[in-house]
């Protein structure tokens, strides 16, 4: 009898909020994991269980710089994602983004392997269409301090469209709308995180401008099986659907369509944390941050048949929850 072997997976930005769930689902579906991170922004303690796996290995590199190995499936999530992390080091953050996508891109095309990029919905900047549709070019300020994030990623867009058009890369991208649950690092200065980790220790929950601005929240659950749908589709499939819709290249939101304001949501983690003696207070908005966000996921809905499951409350309490193990451990 033949013995299957595993196919074999890269994770870039494995030790991170996103890669450490990826890992995790990639070894139960029975998958051989080689696992990058710096450790910049990620952190060993997300992946420590995954260590007594057999078929999980950790590697401390910089994506900046290439990388070799055979694998069957490269997914690229290294890059910082959150503000306080990426405008603390914006270069470095615009080389994750460039220079990370083009060594993955190069490893790819070198060893036929598929490579799923992870982009995000910064794309569409401050966006002027809502909600935002793949088609939508965005709005997005080249020169602000958000620019290094938002425009790495529009750029590793680019660099995937381009080495897939020139050199038949099999590449495909999520642009990810905002996504939280556990693994979220506690000082990572996302909206959840921050009011999660404020309402915790009793402290006022900032809000910017009036609060009415809108996000749509995705728990990550629902994300993870979006890009392993994606990534399992054919070729054929993916090349006929891109053609069908126009898409110059292989794009999907990949978000929660339920809007909601910032307001709501830190009203929602109060009511979820009634011991809590944290109250509401407002700063002035912060430079190009976006008004209003909200995927249209029609896309993703066609192609892969998914639509996220998992509603804001109950994501939320398992949030809570971890963070409440964090900060007790």
């Amino acid at each position: 009898m033949e013995l299957k072997m595993p196919k074999k997976a890269l994770v870039t930005g494995a030790a991170g909020f996103l890669g450490s769930h990826l890992c995790r689902r990639l070894l139960d579906e029975g998958y051989e994991v080689t696992a990058l991170d710096n450790l910049f922004t990620g952190t060993k303690d997300n992946i420590l269980s995954l260590f007594e796996n057999r078929r999980f290995s950790f590697v401390l590199h910089d994506v900046t710089q290439p990388f070799w190995g055979q694998f069957d499936e490269i997914y690229n999530l290294a890059c910082p994602a959150s503000p306080i992390h990426y405008q603390h080091n914006p270069v470095e953050t615009l080389k994750a983004s460039v220079l990370g996508m083009m060594n993955m891109l190069d490893l790819a095309l070198k060893t036929k392997a598929r490579l799923l990029h992870t982009s995000t919905s910064e794309i569409y900047g401050d966006p002027l269409v809502h909600p935002q549709v793949e088609t939508y070019w965005g709005n997005v300020n080249t020169i602000g301090v958000r620019s290094c994030y938002d425009e790495g990623k529009r750029c590793a867009e680019t660099l995937a469209a381009d080495y897939r058009r020139e050199y038949g890369v099999d590449v495909r991208m999520v642009r990810i709308f905002n996504t939280y649950g556990p693994n979220m690092h506690p000082k990572d200065g996302r909206v959840i995180s921050n009011f999660i980790m404020q309402a915790l220790s009793n402290d006022d929950i900032t809000l910017f401008g009036d609060g009415l601005q809108t996000r749509s929240f995705q728990y990550c659950d629902d994300l993870i099986e979006a890009i392993r749908r994606y990534m399992a589709l054919p070729l054929e499939t993916v090349d006929a659907f891109c053609a069908k819709c126009g898409l110059g290249a292989p794009v999907i939101n990949v978000g929660n369509p339920g809007e909601y304001t910032v307001k709501q949501l830190a009203e929602e983690i109060l009511r979820q944390m009634p011991e809590s003696r944290s109250k509401l207070v407002y700063r002035p908005m912060p430079q190009d941050d976006p008004k209003r966000r909200k995927p249209d996921i029609t896309l993703a809905k066609e192609l892969l048949g998914w639509e996220p499951k998992i509603p804001l409350n109950e994501g939320l309490a398992k949030t809570i929850a971890y963070f409440r193990n964090l900060v007790a451990g």
